[in-house]
Formats: structure tokens, C-alpha cells, sequence
């Protein structure tokens, strides 16, 4: 792999930090209740009162929490896993890291932003910005004229450009049917206390051109095509689980609805599972 080293030492930092960061926001606790609180807007929201997560709302720490447990069970191993095969110059590797890279960088870019400030502000921006650098050089890591070559003929690519299509028109039909009706009865969606709609920004602006995009080169059999996919499929299923276990624990929490949110999610994620499979199964060694 191209830097090496580099990529080994931010890849280092990132797991202490991490795992750092996830354990406190799971066991860190402090004395408090829950407490109502009034916001500028007149919404009315159950703030959590207690832990890292103090003046996150009880909705926003349940997801918090969830999300701290699946990077700590899933993300981590998967990255020090993924890691390992890359330096031994595993294919398969390289494109796991990439897209466990990935969902490190999405989930510590939303925790900076979306996150009520805590203590470990700055060590969810140094996050981020290494998971960021390592994403990039991991990118860049890929020989792209030799990439294809490197798939199976066997390779769905019609399924799996289906799938990310399919992740591409949930997510914007569930975030737009979000936005865009409060628009015309000159209302704001429902914000749980933070200024503005951060997940949704990220996904509509992030998420959902990636998958479209990786979607139309897979079938034209285009290398970055091949790329975007490896690193749609695993972040995919990285970031159902998060929000899985997130519905899971919000439900605990008493939060209404939730389970209705991890059916399509668990749906999604045992999609983009089997496809990772077929497709680092058609990988050459």
C-alpha cells in the first residue's frame, strides 16, 4: 500500500481515540434526571439529564449510545481486522478499510456537529480529521486502471447498482418527506433541540450522491464504480447496525416510534451484507 506508515499511524490513533471516545459515551455516568426544556422555536423536548450526553435530548443520547456500541463491537474490530489484510496486501482488505474508514468519518462528522458540546469536543474533531486523511490516502492507495481487472466477470453488478439505488431513493424520500411539506405550510420539522437538520444534510449530501453515483459507474464497469460500491456496501452495513441498535435502544428510552424506524434499516442492512459478501467473494486474489 502507498503510505504506509502514514496510513498505519492515523489508523492507530484513531482506534485509542475511538474507543476512548464510545466507552465514555457509554459508561461515563453522572448523577440527574431527565428534565423538560422549552427551546427558542417553542418545542417542547426531554433533555437526558445525566452522563456525557447531559444536554442531548433523551431521543438524541439513546441514538448516541447505539451508535457508541456498534463502534465499538462492529467498527473497531472491523477496522483493526481490515487493517491487518490491507498491510498483508489483501484487495479485499483494502476495500473493507476504505469503507470502514468511511463510516468512521460519517459517524465522527455527525457526532461534531450534532452532538450538545461535551467534554470530548475537540476529540471528536481530531477524529474526524484523521479518519478524514486516512479515508483519502486509502482512496488513493487503488490502482484505478488495474481495479476492474481485479472482479470476477461473475460479479451482480445489476444487483448490487440496484441496492445502491434503492439505499440512494430511501434516504432521499424519507429526509425529503421530512423537509419539504413543513416548507409549503410555512412550519420547521421537528428539530429535537438542535438548530438544524445535520443527519439529513449529511445524507442528502453525501450518502445518497455516492450511492447514485457508484450505482451508474458500476454498470458501465467504470473503476471508481468498483470503488464507490466496495465502500457504499460496507459503510451500508456498518451504518444500519448503528441505526438498528439505535432504534433499539431509543425504544428502551421510551421514545415513540423507533422500532418503525429499524425495520427498513434492518432490511437494508441484511442487503448490503449479502452484496458485500458477493462482492469481495469476486474479488481475485
Amino acid at each position: 500500500m502507498k503510505n504506509q506508515r502514514i496510513l498505519l499511524l492515523l489508523i492507530l490513533i484513531i482506534l485509542v481515540l475511538a474507543a476512548f471516545a464510545a466507552g465514555m459515551g457509554l459508561f461515563y455516568n453522572t448523577p440527574g434526571e431527565p428534565f423538560t426544556f422549552t427551546n427558542h422555536r417553542g418545542e417542547t423536548n426531554l433533555i437526558n439529564g445525566h452522563g456525557l450526553y447531559y444536554y442531548d435530548t433523551v431521543s438524541s443520547a439513546a441514538q448516541m449510545q447505539g451508535n457508541d456500541l456498534v463502534t465499538l463491537v462492529v467498527g473497531l474490530p472491523l477496522l483493526i481486522v481490515s487493517t491487518w489484510l490491507a498491510l498483508r496486501g489483501s484487495l479485499r482488505g483494502r476495500l473493507m478499510l476504505t469503507g470502514t474508514l468511511g463510516f468512521i468519518l460519517y459517524t465522527y462528522m455527525s457526532m461534531s456537529a450534532l452532538t450538545a458540546y461535551n467534554r470530548l469536543f475537540l476529540v471528536y474533531i481530531t477524529i474526524f480529521t484523521l479518519s478524514l486523511y486516512a479515508f483519502i490516502l486509502s482512496l488513493m492507495s487503488f490502482d484505478l486502471k488495474a481495479l476492474p481487472s481485479h472482479f470476477s466477470p461473475k460479479l451482480p453488478h445489476g444487483w448490487i447498482a440496484g441496492l445502491l439505488f434503492v439505499v440512494a431513493g430511501f434516504l432521499s424520500m424519507a429526509w425529503l418527506g421530512r423537509i419539504v411539506p413543513p416548507l409549503f405550510q410555512n412550519q420547521t420539522p421537528a428539530l429535537e433541540n438542535t438548530t438544524t437538520l445535520v443527519i439529513q444534510f449529511m445524507d442528502l449530501s453525501l450518502i445518497v450522491p455516492a450511492a447514485a453515483l457508484g450505482g451508474i459507474l458500476l454498470l458501465r464497469r467504470n473503476a471508481w464504480g468498483y470503488l464507490l460500491a466496495s465502500v457504499m456496501l460496507t459503510k451500508g452495513v456498518t451504518l444500519g447496525l448503528a441505526v438498528s441498535t439505535m432504534a433499539i435502544n431509543m425504544s428502551l428510552a421510551g421514545v415513540p416510534e423507533s422500532l418503525g424506524i429499524m425495520v427498513p434499516f434492518l432490511v437494508i442492512t441484511s442487503a448490503n451484507l449479502v452484496m458485500a459478501f458477493v462482492l469481495l467473494k469476486n474479488v481475485k486474489a
